[in-house]
């Protein structure tokens, strides 16, 4: 059955671009409703669903844009609340962007767990492959199996650096799996990429703190990496919360080499002429079809 939260949870923090202080509540909202982002602090208080259509931006970040508004770096949240489940959920968020906590999506994981997890009276809708689809863009490529759960295999490769020539990992997201092996890890760049980008004002909130730094193909921040691994799981991590977007649960095995936000992006759209979405029926545990072809 589709859910939401228990209660609604509140942090505050700092936009990784923006630099300001930013905060967000997550509210439980209505069955049915999907996850729907808010901007409190402009007139109206206009109103973001987080659906693919509304991606305005893809650089570095992923930015969901509509006529009246937009919210910068979602891809964090989305990603830890699709891999707890929640369906339903409504983001005041005061400011840009949504804090960017330590760089991962750890602190995001605990708001659901102090929020808590209802059940609510309708079937979740989960989109499955009619066929094997793939996307490709020089060196990115991205491939959709069917499956019968969602699992993520990718692979980074930073020819130009010694120590991270080349990182794999596949994992099924299940919560549990997820809050151990890829919540954690953090948004990461190297020295060189960073720093101009620094200097012209572009990140003003970024920091050792909340990033992983690689400088000379070694880890800059003084505890180093999390994960002899922890780019290629930051890249999965993001990677969930981009293809939720797609508005319901994936079932699909996707094979990502060097994707980010742009290519999730552009394959997620064209995932979409391809999904058939079911609905899980309670009683008998049998899947059948209540909607085809339209996410």
């Amino acid at each position: 059955m589709q859910k939401t939260l228990g209660r609604e949870v509140f942090i505050s923090g700092i936009g990784l671009f923006s630099g300001e202080k930013v905060a967000i509540r997550i509210k439980p909202a209505a069955v049915g409703s999907g996850i729907v982002f808010q901007r409190i602090d402009l007139p109206g208080k206009p109103l973001i669903p987080a659906q693919v259509r509304y991606v305005g931006d893809t650089h570095s970040c992923t930015r969901l844009k509509t006529n009246d508004a937009s919210v910068l770096t979602v891809e964090h949240l989305l990603s830890a609340l699709s891999a707890g489940g929640i369906d339903n959920a409504r983001i005041e968020v005061d400011g840009p962007e949504i804090p960017v906590g330590d760089g991962s999506s750890q602190i995001f994981v605990q708001m659901i767990e102090q929020a808590g997890i209802v059940e609510q009276n309708l079937p979740k809708r989960f989109a499955v492959l009619s066929q094997p689809v793939f996307w490709s863009d020089r060196e990115i490529h991205l491939i959709a199996l069917p499956h019968d759960e969602m699992r993520v295999s990718f692979t980074l490769h930073f020819p130009r650096s010694q120590n991270f020539r080349s990182q794999y990992f596949s994992i099924p997201i299940h919560s549990e799996i997820y809050k151990r092996e890829i919540a954690p890890c953090r948004t990461f760049s190297f020295y060189e990429e960073i720093f101009p980008l620094i200097e012209k004002g572009l990140i003003k909130g970024g920091g050792l703190e909340n990033a992983l730094v690689i400088k000379e193909d070694k880890v800059y921040n003084s505890g180093g990496a999390r994960f002899d691994d922890e780019m290629v799981r930051h890249k999965i991590l993001d990677l969930i919360g981009d293809f939720s977007l797609i508005g319901v649960r994936l079932k699909a095995h996707i094979i990502a080499i060097r994707s980010g936000h742009t290519s999730n992006i552009a394959f997620a759209k064209m995932l979409q002429n391809y999904l058939v979405i079911e609905c899980q029926e309670r009683e008998n545990a049998e899947t059948v079809s209540c909607l085809s072809n339209d996410s």
